[in-house]
């Protein structure tokens, strides 16, 4: 992470604001605080900031950073409204400046094996005599694809479904039930092509099987029934959507194969 971003982040915010750089992607950084300037003692946030481009001229560049600032903010909004869909809450939005602070999710695993995203918690099931077909990796893995199913079912789609973007929760103090949420959405948007939700759906699987290739047809099974489950609760309507996805999630895999081979 460049020592001028960091600058940028410290430079913006309220003078002895603690914040922890923790990722950083091709058009974000993200951070972790303990405060929030307008929300004292209020719990840890999420600070996703994204800098300028310097490739870019700076009026298009400021144009750019509002538009997709905003474009997130409005679509985690909308999101969160959604009965039983489970991502972020948005806390505050400054579009013009290219930051949103968002509610912090997730919790370390047990045993050290990582922050609670979906990728280091198959990993934890896999390694040191762990069960990598137990019933709390079935079900959580139902879960998830559940949540795709609500997301896809509303008439969206995440852009970048892979396991890092899947963040779990113990629910409760139930500390086998794990609850899923779907995070950083922004290559999200409103749409109701079968082409974008199949290419969801291909990501994941991809991604799934990079990581976890001993064990990913079960664990991309489980996602699909999950995510078939929230289609059928709509009747023959839900049916014919879902066929209809996963005809076209068929067809990107069938696509994706032949790319592998030719290179």
């Amino acid at each position: 992470m460049s020592e001028d971003v960091l600058a940028k982040v410290y430079e913006y915010l309220t003078p002895g604001l603690p914040v922890v750089p923790i990722a950083q992607g091709a058009e974000a950084v993200v951070f972790t605080s303990e405060k929030h300037p307008y929300l004292p003692n209020s719990g840890k946030f999420i600070l996703k900031y994204r800098p300028p481009k310097r490739y870019r001229h700076p009026s298009i560049d400021k144009a750019l950073t509002k538009h997709r600032t905003i474009g997130e903010a409005r679509l985690l909004t909308k999101l969160f409204l959604i009965e039983g869909l489970k991502v972020p809450k948005l806390i505050a939005c400054d579009a013009y400046n290219g930051y949103l602070w968002l509610e912090f999710l997730g919790e370390e695993l047990p045993h050290g094996k990582g922050f609670s995203n979906l990728k280091n918690f198959l990993w934890m099931y896999a390694t040191d005599d762990g069960d990598p077909y137990c019933s709390i990796v079935e079900e959580t893995l139902k879960k998830v694809g559940q949540q795709i199913g609500l997301l896809h079912w509303n008439g969206y789609c995440h852009g970048d479904l892979t396991s890092s973007n899947i963040v779990l929760s113990r629910s409760g103090k139930n500390e086998t039930s794990w609850q899923p949420y779907l995070i950083d959405f922004g290559l999200g948007s409103t749409t109701d092509s079968v082409e974008d939700k199949g290419v969801d759906l291909y990501v994941l699987e991809r991604a799934i099987i990079s990581t976890h290739s001993a064990h990913a047809e079960a664990y991309n099974e489980w996602l699909l029934k999950g995510f078939s489950e929230i289609y059928k609760r709509y009747g023959d309507a839900g049916e014919v959507k879902l066929k209809e996805v996963t005809k076209r999630f068929q067809e990107v895999r069938l696509r994706g194969r032949k790319r592998s081979m030719i290179g």
